[in-house]
């Protein structure tokens, strides 16, 4: 995707499995909802799109998005932010795959509403057996990244992404262990590499 002339971008490198990498965050506005998705009422607010380079190569690349949002239609507290069409799901990941893209842009007809994210880019602990096995169940965050909007009726002043360290991360270690308790997943504090052996 083009850049677009309103478009900021953010990036921060990473290394997950002895691989170094790089998070592109491209942060703009949606002026056209034609081509983002989304009602036409979601014109002026802001998009997010997040992608990983290079591309996945193979098993080692397996990593997905975490994201929370605090909200102020939900009470102004951070709680997880999962992919609303396929309704609850047992684990913790908005996206999970092969150097997953991931695209946001929320919307409202609230006259006033807060939006805040903390994106996070995590990986799976253990080794790709585990997995197969259901036993591979502890996400290791690798880097994060904040952002969002205020809006007031038509105004929309947009916050744009800044990195976040893995204290922020692990600000949020509580809530997610809890949330995730009966599917099993714990959440390894700090940001890091795992090789996968």
């Amino acid at each position: 995707m083009p850049v677009l002339p309103d478009q900021k971008t953010l990036e921060l490198p990473y290394r997950w499995n002895d691989t170094d990498g790089l998070v592109r965050v491209e942060f703009g506005v949606n002026d056209d909802p034609d081509r983002f998705g989304g009602e036409a009422f979601a014109r002026g607010f802001p998009r997010m799109r997040a992608s990983i380079e290079p591309p996945a190569s193979g098993y080692k690349q397996m990593i997905g998005w975490t994201q929370l949002t605090e909200r102020s239609d939900q009470g102004g507290r951070f709680e997880i932010d999962q992919f609303e069409p396929l309704g609850e799901v047992p684990n913790p990941f908005t996206v999970f795959g092969y150097s997953p893209l991931f695209f946001d842009c929320p919307h409202t007809t609230l006259a006033d509403w807060d939006f805040f994210a903390h994106t996070f880019l995590c990986g799976i602990g253990g080794t790709l057996f585990d997995q197969i096995e259901g036993k591979r169940r502890e996400v290791r965050a690798v880097l994060g990244f904040s952002w969002g909007f205020e809006k007031r009726g038509s105004q929309i002043d947009s916050l744009e992404p800044q990195p976040l360290s893995d204290q922020d991360w692990d600000r949020h270690g509580p809530y997610l262990g809890s949330r995730f308790s009966e599917a099993g997943w714990t959440f390894a504090p700090g940001f890091f590499d795992h090789p996968l052996p």
